[in-house]
């Protein structure tokens, strides 16, 4: 099967990134979000991402303009009639997910892959909301979506070979390295990943070390690019406090507990960036 028109759920954070590295290279984008207001400020956000790169000199102005016109918004599951594979970047909620993933399968033709950019839940659990439960494949992008080269290319129980390979020719054709996990909690990445930034909270919350320290700690002396809570704050200490505890529920393992200071940051609102305040504040 041969991908030239994709479709994306969410207009977000990583959903907007995902639709303008698919328009980027060069296929027919279609992006769907909730409400028209959130559309605009999805593609608002690819607008001024697209002028940032041609002030760097990333890309033309051409470029711009080009990748633009190739994306089309909507508000409705049944505009995704045309796509070949359409990619689920919604809030990290099961039945949110789900929800998605069965309006999906009503809209999508019989051989439309559905992809899902979780970063915890499982695969095999969404696939079985549809009547394709083999055209189901996690492709878990990284943020910012237009920088990062990584996808995690998730294969559920009921996965098939041909989607596999159609998904891996996919996410290499937008310029991505593809690693590969089977679908268990965290996959690669977030398996190894939360461990770290849990341990980081435990640190301030124990009056080990100031946040600046342990941020410098690791950029200073392991040469990471962002410290440890800086990350939490990108990420979202929500997202991360959910991931963890999908985590926790599938090991039972201790690193993967959660630390009381983060529970206590999510309940008072402090987010991160997205909320203006988390371990850092933003303006």
């Amino acid at each position: 099967m041969t991908i030239t028109t994709v479709g994306v759920v969410g207009c977000g954070l990583m959903g907007s990134g995902i639709a303008q590295v698919a328009a980027q290279s060069g296929y027919t984008t279609i992006v769907r979000e909730a409400s028209d207001d959130l559309l605009q400020q999805g593609l608002d956000r690819i607008r001024r991402f697209l002028a940032g790169g041609v002030q760097r000199g990333k890309l033309t102005e051409d470029e711009k303009h080009r990748t633009l016109n190739r994306i089309i918004g909507i508000t409705q599951f049944e505009e995704f009639h045309a796509c070949d594979i359409v990619i689920e970047a919604v809030t990290e909620n099961p039945a949110v997910k789900k929800d998605v993933f069965t309006s999906l399968d009503r809209a999508l033709p019989p051989h439309a892959l559905i992809a899902t950019n979780t970063s915890s839940i499982s695969i095999t659990e969404l696939a079985a909301t549809t009547q394709r439960p083999g055209k189901v494949i996690g492709l878990h992008f990284f943020n910012p979506v237009p920088i990062m080269p990584l996808i995690e290319m998730v294969i559920g129980l009921t996965t098939s070979e041909e989607t596999i390979g159609i998904a891996r020719q996919f996410g290499e054709s937008l310029g991505k390295k593809i690693i590969v996990a089977k679908d268990t909690p965290g996959f690669i990445v977030n398996y190894l990943l939360i461990p770290y930034l849990l341990d980081a909270v435990r640190l301030v919350e124990s009056g080990t070390a100031t946040k600046e320290d342990i941020d410098a700690g690791m950029t200073l002396g392991c040469s990471h690019p962002i410290g440890p809570l800086a990350l939490l704050d990108l990420i979202g200490l929500d997202t991360t406090l959910y991931i963890a505890d999908v985590l926790y529920e599938g090991f039972r393992a201790e690193k993967y507990a959660i630390p009381p200071l983060l529970r206590k940051m999510v309940a008072a609102g402090y987010l991160g960036r997205k909320s203006g305040r988390g371990f850092y504040e933003y303006t």
